[in-house]
């Protein structure tokens, strides 16, 4: 039901799922487990899988705290798109590889929950996309605000229930569950 005329494909979209920045997550060790199932069963199906990376003063290009998670394997076949802002589509040449791939509808997975995955979750749905969220498969952690620390938990419950049934014209998102999900 996306905007895009001629595609029809879906996507998986991994991102920044690199050691700097998954480092005290919430359930990563899961997490990244449900993106691995999700990789596998998209490898299966011949579903393209995008791998993002972010960079910042952070996270130096080619450092440790830059790279992957070692529990994840992209393989050379697969895009990796490296990007400087949160959302994946910024300054990317990620709306291309999509475009070429014929992908209309992307999983999301990554982290963290409430930066880099909710800016490209909606600057995705802005530009015409379908998404799932896959509600096991992204993670953040406790987030400094103004009395106190917002814990992690709180901050992925709010932004799956704020992604359930969100629509606009001619585009939606669902939430599932790794284990749901087929391609």
């Amino acid at each position: 039901m996306s905007t895009f005329e001629n595609r029809g494909h879906k996507g998986l979209l991994v991102i920044d799922v690199q050691n700097g920045v998954v480092a005290n997550a919430l359930n990563r060790e899961s997490v990244i487990a449900n993106i691995n199932l999700l990789v596998d069963k998209a490898r299966a199906t011949q579903t393209p899988v995008i791998w993002v990376q972010h960079s910042d003063e952070g996270l130096i290009l080619e450092s440790h705290e830059w790279e992957i998670v070692p529990e994840l394997h992209p393989s050379e076949s697969e895009p990796i798109v490296r990007k400087n802002y949160r959302s994946s589509f910024e300054a990317t040449d990620l709306d291309q590889i999509l475009e070429e791939k014929g992908i209309d509808h992307l999983l999301i997975t990554g982290a963290q929950t409430d930066m880099c995955v909710r800016h490209t979750s909606h600057a995705a749905l802005e530009r015409g996309y379908d998404i799932t969220i896959v509600e096991d498969g992204h993670t953040t952690m406790d987030e400094p605000w103004d009395d106190g620390p917002i814990p992690s938990k709180t901050i992925i419950d709010e932004f799956n229930r704020s992604f359930h049934n969100y629509r606009l014209p001619g585009r939606s998102t669902t939430i599932a569950t790794a284990e749901s999900i087929t391609f």
